[in-house]
């Protein structure tokens, strides 16, 4: 979702519960993302050694990062509920246990992979965060675990700044779930605890990552989200998602759905590889990424753009700026190579 909100095509996969692996090999793309079994394995076990002992290594990092006077916590283990692992029976404890230690009950108190709601495009998605705090300095504190290494206490910018996207949904799924309970959502920070390797070692090291800018992105996002049910409805009545059907017929529902393709998209979907070879075929400028799409304005298709450069074809008003901008970028060009 806030990889990439205007994909109509991905909000209503999600939506319908469609296999997506399965999808995108009944038309013939074998899905290829997704960390190395090194990286799993060195992210598993950097887990297993934060949660390790009652989550003693957090409790430590509460303590000497932010001056917490603990020197211990129960902890609650919410995979599963009396040997239930159904999502719907985990959102429902977590949402007791939060009303629980909201209340000042049992405050020495962290939440092992608890289970949030929040409403997205009409449907109701579930998230998993690492763990919640108990209250510091009045605050609950959503806290994520990543294996990627913190190098004299700086982070890769750019996991850092996906993490805390994923943080922000977590953040506002909580301010929904105390707001539903009656709960004062202030006692929510506006910050997560990120865990991460310390330089070249696994001991875990923390920091608290602002979300204000992140929170706010999420919301106008959120606003924007058109209806899943909406989408589908402007599908043909012969429409289908059924992956035992026939290629033919599963490439005509998914084409029929607005894609919003960027490079970035072969990271996260299933999808990815059917819609650039989509984008590709119809010279989208989107294939080269976000900022090329935003910087063509009305163009759709990198033919159109050259077209206009060569005096082929003449802008309308809606591409008249974006078409000024290509050429000036065009002179540009040409005078750093020394052409006239």
């Amino acid at each position: 979702m806030t990889a990439n909100p205007a994909c109509a095509r991905r909000a209503v996969l999600d939506a319908a519960g469609v296999d997506k692996v399965l999808l995108a090999q009944q038309v013939g793309y074998e899905p290829r993302f997704g960390q190395s079994p090194f990286a799993l394995a060195r992210e598993q076990a950097f887990h297993a050694l934060v949660k390790w002992g009652g989550y003693a290594e957090l409790i430590r990092l509460l303590r000497e990062r932010l001056s917490v006077p603990v020197a211990e916590a129960h902890v609650t283990d919410l995979n599963e509920v009396g040997g239930n692992t159904e999502l719907p029976v985990r959102a429902r404890e977590t949402r007791r246990l939060l009303t629980h230690v909201a209340s000042g009950r049992d405050v020495r108190l962290i939440l092992d992979r608890p289970v949030l709601t929040l409403e997205v495009a009409g449907q109701t998605a579930y998230l998993e965060p690492d763990a919640l705090t108990h209250r510091i300095d009045g605050k609950f504190h959503v806290v994520l675990i990543r294996s990627f290494a913190a190098i004299d206490g700086q982070a890769n910018p750019t996991a850092v700044a996906e993490t805390a996207k994923q943080a922000a949904v977590y953040v506002l799924a909580l301010r929904r779930a105390f707001e539903t309970a009656g709960l004062p959502a202030d006692q929510l920070s506006h910050k997560f605890l990120l865990v991460c390797p310390q330089d070249f070692s696994n001991r875990p090291y923390a920091r608290l990552v602002d979300l204000r800018q992140e929170l706010d992105a999420l919301r106008f996002q959120l606003s924007r989200l058109r209806r899943a049910e909406d989408l589908a409805a402007r599908l043909p009545e012969t429409a289908t998602l059924d992956t035992t059907r026939d290629a033919g017929e599963l490439s005509a529902t998914i084409e029929a759905l607005d894609a919003s393709y960027t490079p970035s998209c072969l990271s996260f979907c299933e999808m990815a590889r059917y819609c650039r070879d989509e984008a590709d075929g119809c010279a989208s400028p989107a294939r080269f990424g976000s900022g090329v799409r935003n910087d063509l304005p009305g163009i759709d298709s990198t033919r159109t753009a050259l077209d206009y450069l060569d005096g082929v074809a003449a802008p309308g008003e809606a591409e008249a700026e974006a078409a000024d901008l290509l050429r000036a970028a065009a002179r540009l060009r040409r005078l750093r190579r020394g052409a006239a």
